[in-house]
């Protein structure tokens, strides 16, 4: 692509005592059942990183390179950023013993989980950070799973030049259609790759319309069937799916978040400041663009601000993004 992305513009309001006292900006793609862009907003066709909306597709490389994973929801664990849950803890602790590994294996930093109810609980209990915690344990467990199928050394295998990263970054670039314009660390320690919002979104509707039997399609499955992993009970991502039939969501961190349903479209978007309020309620609005209703879409229309306690505002879509135009061509 060899652009840098030039940022969006302002896709959500904060609206406090009927006072506008502040914009989120950035960018949103909107993609029709056929993959065509129909409305979008901001910088749709240069690089960002998706962050963990990223993680479908590189779990798609791992079952591709011999993840030996016949459950469903082991594969929907290795797609996820999970909560921290008691749940989410001993299915990546079962899939570590399974494999012989202890818990140290996983190079994902120690931490807490990102759940709120699930890191008081840690507390309360006299625990403390651990890899298995971390939100991207899953995904690590299932890298180290494939590196002992696939015979490669277990040492390294968070580097880019490994082998399978080498199968992840390959998977990602065909699925985006693009080629990764560049590999940064992520936040747990693994390579992230540089997609354009249209490659993102382009990605999530391939794995949702492709051929049952696939490998797409079993992780596209298999995260709808098991939503709760993907993100935790009371996730956004998690919610989304259990609300709206069809739906296949990930989140990713910097206010990224991607959704497909088949035979409707495709969403892919940005809120520039990293702030996680307005993604919702962007999303909600690209979706209505497709015409995709559901009482949970509703429900996240706006996000409520308080005052003393009691709703005094929210963050809402700006009036422009409820009139979005097709992209420019890249």
């Amino acid at each position: 692509m060899g652009k840098t992305y030039e940022g969006g513009v302002p896709l959500a309001e904060v609206v406090r005592s009927g006072f506008v006292e502040g914009v989120h900006r950035g960018s949103v793609v909107v993609l029709d059942g056929g993959g065509t862009p129909v409305a979008g907003a901001g910088d749709v066709t240069s690089p960002i990183f998706p962050r963990s909306s990223n993680k479908p597709m590189q779990a798609i490389g791992m079952l591709r390179a011999g993840l030996p994973l016949t459950d469903p929801a082991d594969v929907a664990l290795v797609a996820a950023s999970h909560a921290g849950e008691e749940f989410h803890v001993e299915r990546v602790t079962a899939l570590l013993r399974g494999a012989g590994l202890p818990g140290e294996a996983l190079r994902c930093p120690p931490e807490l989980p990102v759940g709120e109810a699930a890191r008081e609980a840690v507390l309360r209990a006299g625990g403390g950070p651990s890899r298995v915690l971390m939100n991207c344990s899953g995904k690590h467990a299932g890298m180290l799973l494939t590196c002992l199928a696939a015979g490669w050394p277990l040492d390294g295998y968070w580097r880019p030049e490994h082998p399978l990263q080498q199968r992840l970054t390959a998977a990602v670039e065909e699925f985006a259609g693009e080629r990764a314009a560049a590999v940064g660390v992520d936040g747990c320690g693994a390579p992230v790759l540089a997609v354009s919002l249209t490659g993102l979104a382009r990605a999530f509707l391939r794995l949702v319309t492709a051929e049952p039997g696939t490998v797409e399609r079993t992780v596209a499955d298999a995260m709808r069937a098991y939503p709760e992993l993907v993100g935790g009970t009371q996730a956004d991502d998690t919610r989304l799916m259990r609300g709206v039939p069809g739906l296949l969501a990930k989140v990713g961190a910097e206010g990224v978040i991607a959704a497909a349903v088949p035979g409707v479209g495709a969403v892919a978007l940005k809120i520039d400041d990293g702030a996680g309020r307005p993604r919702m309620p962007v999303l909600t609005s690209a979706l209505a663009r497709l015409g995709l209703r559901a009482p949970i879409l509703t429900e996240y229309a706006e996000v409520p601000l308080l005052g003393g306690g009691l709703p005094v505002g929210a963050v809402r879509p700006t009036p422009a993004i409820l009139h979005l135009r097709p992209p420019d061509r890249p």
